[in-house]
This record gives structure tokens, sequence and C-alpha cells, in this order.
């Protein structure tokens, strides 16, 4: 049998058939990886450390990771501690509670502004406030005279049963008028405490204005009172409205 004579180019061409690679790859070494970091630390000894990946011994410091031309690639934070997490997470939270109470202080000092452009219009709304006081006031004063009024028969009709005990029925009428005119001298505590509330809070809030009237931005002045004064009136007229009905 006659074997062919193959040039070695020949023969290389045959060969990379055979084993199914390219023959412009045959022969090609592997190259590293050009998107490779280097990853560098200084560790608590002052060594500068570096590595193909996150260098545990700098787990609780900063670590650099460069690109192989020595550029900087990304900066990792260092890996926290269940308690240094806790208390990031807190610091956190503060910062975003800081941030909400400062921007319901703007939204609520705009409200303000624009609720009150002036001090008259303020004015009008403290005594208008005051005014449900002084209807409550009113109506707790003439319910008081009401009852004065149903006390006296009542009361001639005891002397007759003077020294003796009072029928059951006369009884029972005396002590609810007792009851009665007791929660209406009750409610004259709730009502002065009241009507002092509301200045004070309306004294507080005219302050505020003229400083925002000056010109100081809304939200610089820290927070306002959390307690509007109309909601707490009307809780005020609605327990001297449930007395008056006792």
């Amino acid at each position: 049998m006659r074997l062919l004579a193959l040039r070695p180019a020949t023969l290389s061409v045959w060969l990379s058939l055979l084993s199914g690679v390219s023959p412009s790859l045959y022969g090609q070494a592997a190259t590293p990886a050009s998107t490779a970091s280097i990853f560098t630390c200084t560790d608590d000894r002052g060594r500068k450390l570096t590595a193909d990946r996150l260098i545990a011994e700098c787990s609780a410091k900063e670590q650099r990771e460069l690109n192989q031309d020595g550029s900087l690639r990304k900066v990792h934070p260092p890996i926290l501690t269940v308690d240094e997490k806790a208390e990031k997470d807190a610091r956190e939270r503060r910062m975003a509670e800081t941030k909400a109470a400062l921007a319901e202080a703007v939204r609520r000092d705009r409200n303000l502004l624009a609720r009150f452009p002036n001090e008259a219009s303020h004015r009008k709304a403290r005594e208008a406030a005051l005014d449900t006081v002084r209807a409550a006031v009113k109506a707790r004063d003439s319910r008081l005279s009401e009852l004065a009024a149903e006390r006296q028969p009542l009361m001639a009709e005891a002397e007759f049963y003077k020294g003796r005990a009072l029928p059951p029925k006369l009884r029972i009428q005396i002590d609810a008028n007792d009851a009665a005119t007791d929660a209406q001298r009750e409610s004259a505590k709730s009502l002065e405490a009241e009507f002092d509330r509301v200045n004070s809070l309306y004294d507080s809030e005219l302050a505020r204005l003229n400083r925002l009237w000056a010109g100081a931005a809304p939200g610089s002045l820290g927070p306002l009172p959390n307690e509007r004064v109309p909601s707490a009136v009307a809780s005020s007229a609605s327990s001297v409205k449930a007395a008056n009905l006792r």
C-alpha cells in the first residue's frame, strides 16, 4: 500500500477535522478572562491584602474591587454584625421618621396659611371655637336652674315626712335630682378647663402663624400640636349634652 506524503499544514487540517476542532483554533492556548477582579484592603494590623475574591480578614472593613488595569470597579462596604445591622436599621428608621415629620410639618404649615391668611381670620375661628364652649356653659347653667326648680317641690314634700322614712318614689326622685345636679357641676370644671385649653391652642397657633406670615419657611418651626381644637371642643360639647340628658 502506497502512503501519501502530506505536508505539515495538510496534516494539521486532517487532524483537526478528525478531532472536531476548528483549524483556526488548533494549538491556541487559553487566555485569562479580562473581567477578572482584584480585591484589596488593609487589615487590622495595617497589612495591605490582595486576592481574587472578597477577603475574609477584611469582612469588617471596606474592600476595594479593582479591574485588571488597577482602576476602581466597586467599593464593598463592611459586613455588619447582628448588633451593627440593628443599629444601622434603627438609625435609618429614625432618619425616615424625621424626614416624614418634616414633610408633615410642611404640609400642615401650608394648610394653616391657606386656612388663615391673616390675623382676622384666625381670630374669627377662635371665637367660633369658644362660642361652642360658651353654648355648652349656657346649657349647663340652664339645666342647673331646671334641676333647682324641680327640687323645690320635692324638698317641700320631704318636709312632710320629717323624722320618718320617705316614700320610695319620693326618695328615688330626690336621688335622681341630686345625681343630675352633681353631673352638671362636674361638667362645669371640664368646661372651664376646655375654655382655657382652646385659648392656649389658638395662642400657640397664632404665635406660629405670626412667624409664618413674617416669612418663615413652612416646616422650619418644628411639629404642630397633634390635637386639633375643633375635635376637642366637639368632644366637650358632647359630654355636656350627655350630662344634660341625665
